[in-house]
């Protein structure tokens, strides 16, 4: 069972909260978009017991430049073991981050 690794912004019953889910590539990179109504915390390590670094604000784009096998966290995106590194000896949970795809988008961490 996977553990919870956010803050979800609290939101009025009935109402969702709604963000821009549209993956960016630009010059600089392709940014893979935070879960709407998420922060996420950002990590040393590739699971919850690695300290945290900072939080992610609401709505915000990362880029992805390698992933690494870890902890398992269920997020809105299901259950993964995968952890994206932002930058360097920093990673999110890939289950709060939309990629667009199950499964490695980018490649391995060394």
């Amino acid at each position: 069972m996977g553990v919870e690794e956010h803050t979800q912004e609290p939101t009025a019953a009935g109402e969702t909260a709604s963000a821009d889910l549209t993956v960016e590539t630009t010059a600089s990179g392709t940014r893979y978009p935070i879960a709407p109504g998420y922060r996420v915390n950002v990590r040393t390590g590739p699971g919850t017991s690695y300290r945290i670094v900072r939080t992610l604000p609401y709505g915000q784009k990362i880029p992805i430049y390698c992933q690494k096998p870890g902890e398992r966290v269920t997020g809105p995106y299901g259950t993964s073991n995968l952890w994206d590194n932002i930058a360097n000896g920093q990673f999110v949970a890939d289950a709060y981050v939309y990629t667009g795809r199950d499964g490695y988008i980018a490649p391995r961490c060394d």
